[in-house]
């Protein structure tokens, strides 16, 4: 028998992602989509740091808007991707700017 080799780094980063979406999805019903319920508790939760520099109140509705490609009032999975690769694509973005950053 093939020993199991142990999760790579990027294989434990997509096995978070999923029980992060998981966690926060199907309290009010789909377990497959996240509700703007949903939504709000996980921005509040897991991106704090982004939901309170936020000066304007009506960000969390618009971006909810915005990722839900097919206008059914929630997210699946590959809206919440979407937000969660904006984030990432933002943050990168911001890493090569700093002056830190080395090539």
């Amino acid at each position: 028998m093939a020993k199991m080799s142990s999760p790579t780094e990027t294989e434990r980063c997509i096995e978070s992602l999923i029980a992060v979406f998981q966690k926060f999805a199907g309290k009010e019903g789909n377990n497959c989509t996240l509700s703007k319920t949903e939504f709000l508790t996980f921005m509040n939760t897991e991106l704090a740091a982004f939901t309170k520099n936020q000066k304007d109140p009506g960000v969390l509705d618009r971006m909810m808007k915005k990722l839900d490609l097919n206008s059914d009032g929630q997210l699946d999975f590959q809206e919440f991707l979407n937000l969660i690769g904006g984030m990432a694509i933002a943050c990168h973005d911001s890493f090569t700017k700093s002056p830190h950053f080395r090539k």
